[in-house]
C-alpha cells in the first residue's frame, strides 16, 4: 500500500486516485473486490467508483439494484446514527438481516459475494463517504478489520488530494491568453503534493493548519514549502503566493 500511496501522492489527475487504490486495497483487507463512494450512500443519487472489470458486471443493472448499490445497506443507517467510524462488516451490522437482504442477494448475484467490509472516511460526517470491499466464503476476520483501521487516514489523506486537485483543476482553467502562463508553470516542475500545498497557502493556512488537512507533520509541510520557494525563486509567503498567481499555479482572488 505504501506504493500505492507514493503514487497517488504524485498522480496529478484527480479521477485517476481513488482507481489507484481500488487495485491495491481489497487484498489487504482480505477482499476480493471493492466499490468506492465519494458522496452520500443514499438509493437516490450519488457516483459509485469501481475497477473496470468490476465494472463490466454491473452493465446493464436497472436502476433499482444500482439503488441498493448506493444505499450500501446497512451501512448507511449505522454510520448516520453515531460519530464512530470504525470499520464494520455488514453481519456484525445487521446479523441475521444481512443474508437475507436484497442487498446481500444482489452482491451474490453480480459479484459471486458474501460479506462486505465498509471502511468509511475517519474524518466525513454527512454525507458519509468511503469503500465497500467485498468477499465470498467466509466473513472478514478480527485482523482484517483492524487493518482496514489502520487504512483510514491513508484513505482520507488520498481523498483530500484528490479534492484539492479537483480544485486545482477549477481554479486554473486555461483559456487561449494564458498559454505562456502555463508554460511557465510547467517550468516550475512543481509536483502534485507540493502544489496542494501551495493551494492552502493562498488560504493562510498556518504549517500546522495544512499539515493536519494532508495527514503530515509540520516539518514535512516546511520541507515543502522550502522546495515551493526554491522553485519559483521567492523567499516568503507572500512573494511566492503572487508569484503563483503570475503563473495560473493557483487562483487569482
Amino acid at each position: 500500500m505504501l506504493s500505492v500511496a507514493v503514487a497517488a501522492l504524485n498522480e496529478r489527475e484527480p479521477e485517476r486516485l481513488w482507481p489507484l487504490v481500488a487495485g491495491a486495497l481489497p487484498g489487504l483487507c482480505g477482499g476480493e473486490m471493492l466499490v468506492y463512494k465519494l458522496d452520500d450512500w443514499n438509493e437516490s443519487a450519488g457516483t459509485v467508483g469501481m475497477p473496470s472489470a468490476l465494472a463490466d458486471s454491473f452493465d446493464g443493472l436497472g436502476e433499482k439494484n444500482m439503488g441498493l448499490l448506493r444505499a450500501g445497506f446497512p451501512f448507511a443507517e449505522h454510520y448516520a446514527a453515531r460519530s464512530d467510524r470504525t470499520p464494520l462488516t455488514a453481519r456484525r451490522a445487521a446479523g441475521r438481516a444481512w443474508p437475507a437482504s436484497p442487498t446481500a442477494r444482489l452482491i451474490g448475484d453480480v459479484m459471486d459475494a458474501d460479506h462486505v467490509l465498509a471502511i468509511p472516511l475517519p474524518r466525513s460526517t454527512a454525507p458519509i463517504t468511503g469503500c465497500l470491499v467485498y468477499r465470498s466464503g467466509e466473513d472478514f476476520t478480527d485482523d482484517h478489520v483492524r487493518t482496514a483501521e489502520q487504512l483510514q487516514p491513508l484513505l482520507a489523506a488520498v481523498e483530500e488530494q484528490r479534492q484539492l486537485l479537483e480544485r486545482l483543476r477549477r481554479a486554473t482553467a486555461p483559456s487561449p491568453a494564458e498559454g505562456p502562463a502555463r508554460e511557465a508553470a510547467a517550468d516550475c516542475a512543481l509536483t502534485p503534493r507540493e502544489l496542494t500545498v501551495l493551494l492552502l497557502l493562498t488560504d493562510a493556512l498556518t504549517a500546522a493548519a495544512i499539515g493536519r488537512r494532508l495527514g503530515i507533520s509540520d516539518r514535512t509541510v516546511h520541507k515543502h514549502i522550502e522546495k515551493i520557494y526554491r522553485k519559483l525563486g521567492t523567499r516568503d509567503r507572500v512573494s511566492t503566493v503572487l508569484r503563483a498567481q503570475h503563473l495560473g499555479l493557483v487562483p487569482t482572488p
